[in-house]
């Protein structure tokens, strides 16, 4: 469909409940249009490599305190309700839909349709409404792009109504500040408004497809996924900042995606149609792919630029950390056109350890797998939140709590069921600190994670021996080619050991805290799978 000059000029349905007469509705433009439409009302500026470039304001990144779920009677008891679930009371939900309705009286909106899942037998039809280009823009990258042919009868199954400008009132309006992420699954509605951060959207269209796809026995999952030369899939689990997008773009194999799947009884899936890269520090030298994927057609966030050349300075972080860039899956030249693989050889679980005490790669039996799985820790990399301004050990259940509305277990037990059934192997990497924890050691160097995961995903390592860490009980290689063999031991790697067998202990602690949440519902064998305390 075209852009309208006004509502009359292409008659457009929203298909939302309620009364709304906008200015005019400019419906599945193409990307020159809506690079030219966010330019010319001056919500983004241009860079020299062709990229669109917006900044956010105050919100660099999620906010994921401000989320809300409306506790209706059909959905009331799957939810997972607690700090990441809270619950909204219906009319509360109606009373911001309104204000949401009425904000959006008069105003030029955009549109944007697509699909959730590469999979046809798992789609998703959903409509994104923006009142900004650039946010259209931006679900366009993100969301699996139907062809023309089908945009003229879409029917949305979900709606996404982003009103960025309208600021909540939490005294009037029930919510926590003035940006709101509030789902309705009975009125297939998300509401967003108060922040002009982006990834907003990608991600309540995956807790959309997180509370759907368990229930037709999906396994949706919070990672990046390849495919190698003779067919093997590979899945890399982890939060942002952990190098999900980075590890997975191998130009030695083919890219199903970069962040969010689901595993069914066919095999492995996206369920997008683009990827959401952190640039922060990005080079040509340490990531070509997503370096030549940033150009015409794609969305830089927060990214400074050089006022005279419009060059953007990757290792500014003037904004936040939290710089990132959207651009359609195809352009990263070795992309997987179905978007879609086999059942996977092997599971990554990627975590990025402040302590500094975690083995660079580490094999784990399907009850450690289920342990870590379950424990999902990581640190919170600055900027990924609100709030986050360095390294902050945390875990996330599912390496994906923010985005969960059912209990983990239900997760959890899908993965069990998958493992059991293909024979997975899974491996646990630390891509974080090394030779001391955050502000006394260092990253662990890239070209090292490397060069352990392709001998991982090659089966290099089946002949190598290997010896369990003392203190998790992970399985670690005594060797791995292109690799320091003082590097896989970390207790070796700091200074004085007696601080690391302190911080190791520390995190065996932390783990077995916040594993008692799982205890009386996991397996006894899984209880037992994790850290040993002397």
């Amino acid at each position: 469909m075209a852009s309208s000059a006004s509502p009359a000029a292409v008659p457009f349905d929203l298909k939302v409940p309620g009364s709304i007469n906008v200015g005019a509705i400019h419906a599945n433009l193409t990307p020159p249009l809506l690079v030219e439409a966010a330019l010319a009302r001056r919500e983004a500026i241009l860079a020299e490599n062709g990229a669109l470039v917006a900044y956010t304001g105050s919100r660099t990144g999620r906010s994921p305190k401000d989320r809300t779920i409306v506790s209706e009677a059909g959905t009331r008891d799957d939810i997972w309700w607690g700090p990441v679930n809270r619950p909204m009371e219906p009319a509360a939900f109606e009373h911001l839909y309104d204000k949401v309705l009425a904000y959006l009286q008069g105003r030029d909106l955009f549109v944007t349709d697509g699909w959730g899942c590469a999979d046809p037998r798992h789609r998703l039809n959903v409509r994104v409404v923006c009142e900004k280009a650039w946010h259209a823009f931006f679900a366009r990258c993100l969301l699996l792009r139907p062809p023309a042919e089908q945009l003229a009868n879409f029917e949305p199954q979900f709606s996404v109504l982003n009103a960025a400008g309208l600021l909540a009132d939490p005294t009037r309006d029930g919510t926590r500040s003035e940006a709101f992420i509030a789902f309705s699954f009975e009125r297939r509605l998300v509401l967003i408004g108060g922040t002009q951060y982006a990834g907003e959207i990608k991600k309540a269209v995956f807790s959309l497809l997180n509370y759907l796809l368990p229930k037709r026995d999906v396994f949706s999952m919070h990672c990046s996924a390849n495919i190698g030369r003779g067919g093997d899939t590979a899945l890399f689990f982890g939060l942002s900042g952990t190098g999900k997008t980075t590890l997975s773009a191998d130009p030695e194999r083919r890219l199903i995606g970069d962040d969010e799947h689901g595993w069914s009884a066919e095999g492995v899936f996206n369920l997008e149609g683009g990827c959401y890269a952190k640039t922060i520090r990005l080079s040509r030298k340490g990531e070509p792919q997503i370096w030549d994927a940033i150009r015409f057609g794609s969305v830089l966030e927060n990214v400074p630029l050089d006022p005279i050349t419009r060059r953007p300075d990757y290792d500014d972080n003037r904004y936040t950390e939290n710089t990132r860039a959207a651009y359609p899956i195809e352009f990263i030249p070795n992309y997987e056109p179905t978007e879609r693989g086999s059942h996977p050889s092997n599971v990554l679980f990627l975590t990025c350890d402040a302590f500094g005490v975690l083995p660079p790669l580490s094999r784990l039996t399907p009850e450690q797998a289920l342990y870590h799985y379950l424990s999902g820790y990581t640190a919170k990399v600055a900027g990924t939140e609100t709030g986050v301004t360095e390294p902050e050990a945390t875990f996330s259940t599912c390496f994906a709590a923010p985005f969960l509305p059912l209990h983990p277990m239900r997760y959890a037990e899908l993965l069990h069921d998958r493992l059991k059934r293909h024979g997975s192997q899974v491996w646990l990497v630390n891509t974080g600190w090394t030779a001391g924890p955050y502000g006394k050691g260092h990253r662990m160097p890239l070209a090292h994670t490397r060069a352990l995961l392709s001998a991982a995903l090659s089966g290099t390592l089946k002949d190598v021996p290997f010896r369990p860490d003392p203190v998790f009980g992970v399985a670690v290689p005594e060797r791995c080619p292109g690799v320091p063999a003082e590097l896989l031991q970390p207790r070796g790697t700091w200074a004085e050991p007696k601080e690391y067998d302190a911080a190791a202990r520390q995190l065996a602690l932390l783990f077995r805290e916040n594993f008692e949440k799982y205890a009386d519902q996991a397996a006894e064998g899984v209880r037992q799978a994790g850290p040993r305390l002397s």
